[in-house]
């Protein structure tokens, strides 16, 4: 037997009237209609529901006996279809935000303040993601936005904003002989190891390696490394030298490690990054948010 909801509320409603054009007319349907569904669902139960003549209709003892059975089920519906609703909603305010290190500079508090001011119900969620994925949980969906480091692999499938453009800098041990000098030339690190992100990094391993301005010069790997405390761990134990953005510099500048300018490597950049495809309100509220607070365009 396959009775559906609006075969219930059609019965519950000529039972509460007990009057089928006065029912029609609380279910913005026809009269026609409505009798039509009735002696349907009879044929279905194989009983009475109702007793009509042309001046009265009255329940059968059948129709007595669904009445209160009828009203339970279309009462738990109900409360299934708020609970739907409300886990809808649920969803759609959360806002997942991937950092693989704090993006400092004062712009998460930044962001957050004017993002609550324009979505008061939404619930932004930080979430730190191993250098493995420099994408910082966008390309498996684990995230909905992201503050990443430029340049990102499968540029195509993604937006961003640029939200800080700083130099690279290079960490060393503070009794390394370049850390006597006051700024150091990138060409006189070529021969040095570097500390290097995990190869499924990709461009990004590159980028922080300064392929580009090696001119074909193969750059020797000391180690790998996949967080800040690794980082600096690395470059305590002499594994090698890493390039780093200006404003992550206190991450690994203390204790023993001294950053100094470099010339001749451009400027890095931070981005708050969001997949192409995805046009939600808070995706592009939270977009909209990094951009006020930074003061840069979208």
């Amino acid at each position: 037997m396959d009775v559906h909801g609006r075969d219930l509320r059609y019965f519950v409603a000529v039972a509460d009237q007990l009057n089928f054009t006065a029912a029609a007319d609380a279910l913005y349907v026809s009269q026609p209609a409505l009798s039509k569904q009735i002696r349907k669902l009879e044929s279905l139960l194989g009983a009475a529901l109702f007793v009509r003549d042309t001046r009265s209709v009255a329940l059968t003892p059948v129709g007595a006996a669904l009445l209160p059975e009828a009203r339970r089920v279309l009462a738990a519906w109900e409360s299934a279809a708020s609970a739907v609703e409300t886990a809808k909603a649920a969803q759609q305010a959360g806002l997942s935000i991937g950092i693989s290190t704090s993006p400092g500079r004062g712009i998460l508090p930044a962001v957050r303040s004017r993002f609550a001011t324009a979505f008061p119900h939404a619930k932004p969620v930080l979430r730190l993601i191993s250098w493995d994925d420099p994408t910082a949980g966008l390309a498996d969906g684990s995230t909905d936005v992201a503050f990443v480091w430029l340049p990102l692999a499968d540029g195509e499938r993604y937006r961003w904003l640029v939200v800080a453009t700083e130099a690279r800098l290079v960490a060393l041990p503070e009794t390394h002989p370049l850390a006597a000098h006051d700024s150091i030339a990138f060409t006189d690190l070529l021969d040095e190891p570097f500390l290097a992100l995990p190869t499924s990094a990709g461009v990004l391993r590159d980028y922080w390696l300064a392929l580009d301005e090696r001119a074909g010069y193969p750059p020797i790997i000391g180690a790998e490394v996949s967080s800040t405390e690794e980082t600096y761990e690395a470059l305590i134990n002499g594994d090698g030298v890493v390039l780093l953005a200006t404003g992550n510099a206190p991450l690994v500048a203390h204790d023993g490690v001294v950053t100094r300018p470099v010339t001749g490597i451009g400027p890095c950049e931070l981005a708050l990054a969001w997949r192409r495809d995805d046009s939600r309100p808070l995706v592009r509220g939270y977009a909209q948010a990094c951009a006020l607070a930074t003061s840069r365009g979208r």
